[in-house]
């Protein structure tokens, strides 16, 4: 009796397309069945007021396209009720082809459960009207590629567990309005404008002790992914994993790539069972500069591959193995007194036939016969 139903039966099959009105009191409502798709075509507005809730729910995918603009206001009082909740269960991106501005009133917290990535190919400002506070449970490391500028209008503390290192390439000028203290233990240097105080159970001047090795620097690891080209990793997904959207390779430019020097020394074979060149495993090595500035030390691991050394600019390096360091000195004949020529050519109780690396010598670079050497000092000695 309440009910008012207009239904048309699908052609050669059950289903059906229906519009339904019901009139009961408190029940009222308006039902639309249709069986397949449903498309409304609004040629000017459409404007659809909801006062109480709104719900919908899709079974697949959602598209909307809006060609011009799009507002969307959630709530009217600051109070809880007026909230925005998004649940993403896997991945989500956000693409911005122009602007974005993000103005947040009262508090912002960002909880990231894995890694978080940031990369801005221009400038970036950052300005905290209050107190900054950074913890960094792991390694912290900075690559500046320009000029560093640091001014602390009140005190500046630094607290190094370890030790510490700086290496300057140029002069290191430090000036101060009072002075200048360096102690360690009872021992302490001041430097102060009416003179220099040094105190200490003894001084040695000219004598006694050695410098130290600065703490060598750690490479940013978005610059050693990039040189190292054993990098390859598995991101387990269609995410990058590492906070770069699907587009963006978080790679530096390749005018950045370019002033960037790289060398790395490897060893193939180090690590085999076979006695090639397993005898490297364990020896101690050094690399240094055109300057003689130990670059990195260390000895020699099992894969038989050396760290990389980067660098600014292009230079020549050195590398030495092992616990001494050999010269080569020109030694004239005659001068060497300790020595005869029947020492310098005794060769009598060796058997080169039987040696065998003698007959892998190339023809040119075998000994000479001994009718060469009698030849040869015959005309020594008639000269």
């Amino acid at each position: 009796k309440t009910q008012m139903t207009i239904r048309s039966k699908t052609y050669k099959g059950s289903g059906f397309n229906e519009l339904r009105f019901e009139d009961a009191t408190d029940q009222e409502q308006v039902y639309i069945h249709a069986q397949k798709d449903m498309d409304t075509e609004v040629l000017n507005d459409r404007s659809t007021k909801v006062r109480h809730d709104h719900t919908e729910s899709i079974g697949n995918n959602q598209r909307i396209t809006v060609t011009t603009g799009q507002t969307v206001s959630v709530g009217t009082k600051k109070e809880g009720g007026h909230d925005q909740t998004i649940t993403v269960a896997n991945n989500r991106s956000i693409t911005v082809r122009n602007d974005q501005t993000l103005k947040v009133t009262n508090d912002r917290m960002a909880g990231i459960s894995h890694d978080d990535g940031l990369y801005v190919k221009n400038d970036r400002r950052v300005t905290v009207g209050g107190k900054q506070e950074h913890t960094t449970t792991g390694d912290h490391i900075s690559l500046v590629k320009g000029t560093h500028s640091l001014e602390v209008k009140g005190d500046l503390a630094r607290k190094v567990s370890g030790a510490l290192g700086i290496k300057v390439r140029n002069e290191i000028v430090l000036e101060s309005g009072g002075k200048i203290t360096l102690k360690v233990g009872s021992s302490f240097v001041v430097i102060h404008a009416g003179g220099v105080d040094i105190v200490g159970p003894k001084i040695n001047l000219n004598s006694g002790g050695s410098p130290g090795t600065p703490v060598g620097t750690l490479l940013p690891g978005v610059l050693e992914a990039l040189m190292d080209e054993d990098n390859g990793q598995d991101s387990g997904g269609e995410g990058t994993g590492d906070g770069r959207g699907p587009d963006d390779s978080g790679e530096p430019d390749d005018e950045n790539k370019a002033n960037l020097q790289s060398l790395r020394f490897a060893f193939p074979g180090a690590d085999s069972s076979v006695k090639t060149m397993s005898w490297l495993i364990g020896q101690p090595y050094k690399i240094s500069d055109s300057k003689g500035n130990v670059l990195v030390s260390g000895t020699i691991e099992q894969s038989g591959r050396l760290p990389r050394v980067m660098l600014d600019e292009p230079d020549e390096l050195t590398l030495m193995m092992g616990s001494e360091e050999w010269e080569v000195e020109d030694l004239a004949l005659g001068n060497d007194d300790t020595s005869s020529d029947d020492a310098a050519y005794d060769d009598e109780g060796y058997d080169l036939v039987n040696d065998p690396y003698y007959g892998k010598l190339e023809q040119d670079e075998q000994w000479p016969s001994d009718a060469d050497i009698n030849e040869l000092l015959n005309n020594y000695a008639e000269g």
